[in-house]
């Protein structure tokens, strides 16, 4: 049972709050390098509740600073991107990528104090597409994070961003719930119409697995298991990572490399950032016959981006169209009656309003990775306000223990031990990967 109080810190994110504070202690993906042009118009970027600018200048150095300029308050979104930096719209006051004032042309020189002035500016660094922001109050920010899909060469990995607008807990625990994809996902199909060698088969056979969920140097990681052939175990693992990522169990585990952040924007917004592997061997999407799973396409199509806080990657299909559901289809075809299978997920984590009130759960055996993951943030953003690193931020590697997906093993071996032997099959095109301790 999560309380009241417990819903209440799990879902603030803002300065002074306990898990925004805890955010702000780790590396933050912020925008894909393709938004920011050098040279090119200022972007309003919403993080953690914070109203922010991000531009790349001539250089091609990238800025994230607080909008707001530091002489009058005015917007620096409508700024000049000029050779050295921003200039500020009203006054002309300049700043660059780092919130240095160059320069205060309303001044007279011996009246000017640049060196006094300063933009809110945050660090940033920019890898294989995607570039992240360091909204934490040390002077030197931790190593960047080193998990698996961030380390891959670019040209492998995909890459997409959605906008959900919902708290990002809930739109999280989507990911770290396994029973759903039975219903949800796949609802209207039977096992008999899939792939004898399909893995994914025994999902629908059983739909009600039983569980394994435990704590984790990275934050916590579940495996549910259902019975396979004779002697056999059907495993579906899955993990949450400090302090805002899945790695889900949809796809063979040897080769399944996907990382997935849920970004705050501010309480009530999440941008959803997926990072995979193209090489990846998909989980259950398609019948016998060849044929899609009814609903399983991805859903993925977004309206054009716009330049308000929450102007960025939204979907076409979304609540004000009831994510242009189909009865008729929900009656004899698809289960749920939304094309997609992330557009299936966000209708419904939207739809528990934008913050849930936890009140109304009534959480069941299904829920205990998301009961335990609840528990593990509060008690590391507790740790962390007493001056506790959270999981991974002394020790990045601390990732790299951590994959996801389904595979088949000896039921007399035991989960851990299950996890682990699987874990040494599996591809390592990184080679961060490290073998879990039995």
């Amino acid at each position: 049972m999560t309380t009241a109080a417990e819903g209440e810190t799990l879902t603030r994110v803002g300065p002074g709050t306990l898990v925004g504070n805890l955010m702000r202690q780790y590396w933050i993906p912020a925008v894909m390098s393709s938004e920011l042009k050098a040279g090119g118009d200022p972007m309003r970027l919403l993080l953690l509740g914070e109203k922010l600018v991000a531009f790349r200048d001539k250089a091609g150095r990238v800025g994230i600073m607080d909008h707001r300029c530091p002489h009058r308050c005015a917007s620096l979104f409508f700024g000049r991107n000029e050779e050295a930096g921003l200039r500020c719209a009203y006054h002309g006051w300049q700043f660059d990528v780092d919130g240095n004032c160059l320069d205060m042309p309303n001044v007279p020189p011996h009246q000017a104090f640049p060196q006094k002035v300063k933009a809110k500016s945050y660090k940033t660094f920019e890898r294989n597409g995607l570039i992240w922001t360091y909204m934490g109050e040390r002077e030197i920010p931790p190593a960047p994070p080193s998990f698996e899909p961030i380390l891959l060469p670019e040209q492998d990995v995909n890459m997409f961003l959605v906008q959900r607008e919902c708290s990002w807990l809930q739109a999280l625990e989507g990911d770290i719930d396994t029973s759903h994809f039975g219903f949800l996902h796949a609802g209207g199909v039977t096992p008999e119409v899939v792939d004898q060698d399909n893995l994914g088969r025994y999902g629908l056979i059983n739909r009600a697995p039983e569980y394994h969920v435990a704590d984790t140097d990275w934050g916590t990681m579940y495996a549910a298991h259902r019975p396979a052939d004779p002697g056999e175990t059907y495993w579906r693992f899955a993990h949450f990572l400090f302090p805002f990522w899945t790695m889900p169990p949809d796809g063979y585990f040897q080769d399944h490399i996907v990382a997935r952040a849920w970004v705050p924007m501010d309480d009530t917004h999440t941008m959803f950032v997926h990072l995979s592997w193209k090489r990846n061997t998909p989980g259950l999407r398609k019948m016998k016959d060849g044929t899609q799973i009814p609903g399983a396409g991805m859903g993925r199509k977004t309206l054009p981006n716009d330049t308000s806080w929450h102007g960025r990657w939204r979907l076409a299909a979304n609540a004000s169209n009831d994510y242009l559901i189909d009865r008729d289809q929900q009656r004899s075809h698809s289960y749920s009656g939304i094309e997609g299978i992330h557009l299936q997920d966000q209708a419904m984590t939207e739809s528990m309003g934008g913050i849930v009130d936890h009140d109304h759960e009534h959480l069941a055996i299904s829920d205990l990775m998301i009961s335990r993951t609840r528990r593990r943030i509060i008690q590391a953003a507790r740790a962390a306000a007493d001056g506790i690193a959270p999981p991974g931020v002394e020790n990045p590697q601390t990732y790299q223990g951590a994959r996801g997906g389904d595979f088949i093993g000896p039921s007399s071996v035991g989960w851990l031990e299950s996890y682990s032997n699987e874990l040494r099959a599996s591809v390592n095109p990184t080679g961060a990967l490290r073998v879990a301790a039995e």
